[in-house]
């Protein structure tokens, strides 16, 4: 006696039949069977009466079965309709099942926000936005990872943050954006310094020839000054090379020697003239802000709605 042949994984998998009505056709069915009343049950399932009957035909022939029987007193379950009703409320009562663990998985989805993001954006945009995301969404819980723009792109292709925000030239590769926002990038020193006494624009080989306190390689306001300062031999050896916006502030202050930075994240030390800006000539040192995430996945919920306020 030949054994069956061995399972294969090319055996395509077997599809429901085209017999099985929709969940909708068998709520209307086991109203019919609560009610007793085709009209009360179309109520109950928010359609007209004639819909529900044009419904209840449609099933019939495709179940090729009668299922309820209709009269002047009511609409009564046929025996045939009887056991269609009881397999129809498991099937009902499983998709009501379905239905409520997707919701929980969207609510634990939906309860969470992790946010990566680059310096500048962390400290002088993200706050107010953040903000305006707690009025609308009180129970999101938001956790916020700020770092350069490289350690952003990393952290949002290692799923480790569900929104990025990036600053520098282009959209970092395997990521998609939008722009949010725009700044520019300032020369600033202390009052103390040669610098601040100039009566000319500063000489673009000059600012690229001298040694500057800057941001870490990976920073956008790096990628911005090496890019603006390539035609001019670029940068020089930097003077201090610091990994937080902060301390190239303190250090420029203390004066230590010129920076380049935000206009965002100095405009408290140039109010207070603990910085001032050096004018440079002819170079354009602009930058976009970027929401990102990974390519073709869009992002949903929480992360959606943090995307919008920042519009």
């Amino acid at each position: 006696m030949s054994s069956p042949p061995p399972a294969s994984s090319d055996v395509p998998p077997a599809l429901l039949s085209h017999r099985v009505p929709d969940l909708g056709a068998l709520e209307l069915l086991l109203a019919v069977a609560r009610h007793g009343s085709l009209g009360r049950a179309a109520r109950d399932v928010g359609i007209t009466q004639p819909a529900a009957s044009s419904r209840i035909r449609s099933m019939e022939r495709m179940l090729g079965v009668a299922l309820v029987d209709r009269s002047p007193r009511g609409s009564r379950l046929t025996d045939a309709g009887a056991l269609v009703t009881d397999w129809a409320r498991r099937i009902v009562e499983s998709a009501e099942a379905f239905d409520a663990g997707v919701q929980a998985l969207r609510g634990r989805r939906d309860s969470r926000l992790r946010v990566a993001a680059s310096m500048t954006i962390a400290e002088y945009l993200l706050p107010g936005w953040l903000i305006a995301l707690r009025a609308q969404r009180p129970d999101t819980a938001v956790s916020l990872q700020a770092g350069n723009s490289a350690a952003v792109a990393e952290r949002l292709l290692g799923g480790d943050a569900d929104l990025g925000f990036v600053e520098g030239l282009a959209v970092p590769e395997g990521l998609e954006g939008t722009v949010v926002a725009h700044d520019r990038l300032a020369v600033v020193a202390a009052p103390s310094h040669a610098w601040a006494r100039r009566r000319k624009d500063l000489d673009p080989a000059e600012l690229a020839a001298t040694p500057l306190v800057l941001r870490e390689r990976g920073s956008g306001t790096r990628q911005v000054l090496d890019a603006a300062l390539a035609e001019y031999g670029g940068l020089a050896e930097p003077l201090l090379e610091l990994a937080s916006t902060t301390a190239v502030k303190a250090a420029a202050v203390s004066g230590a020697g010129p920076a380049v930075l935000s206009e965002l994240a100095v405009a408290e030390e140039l109010g207070s003239h603990r910085l001032v800006v050096v004018p440079v000539a002819g170079v354009l040192l602009r930058r976009d802000l970027r929401a990102v995430w990974p390519t073709g996945h869009r992002p949903t919920g929480p992360a959606r709605d943090l995307l919008s306020l920042t519009r």
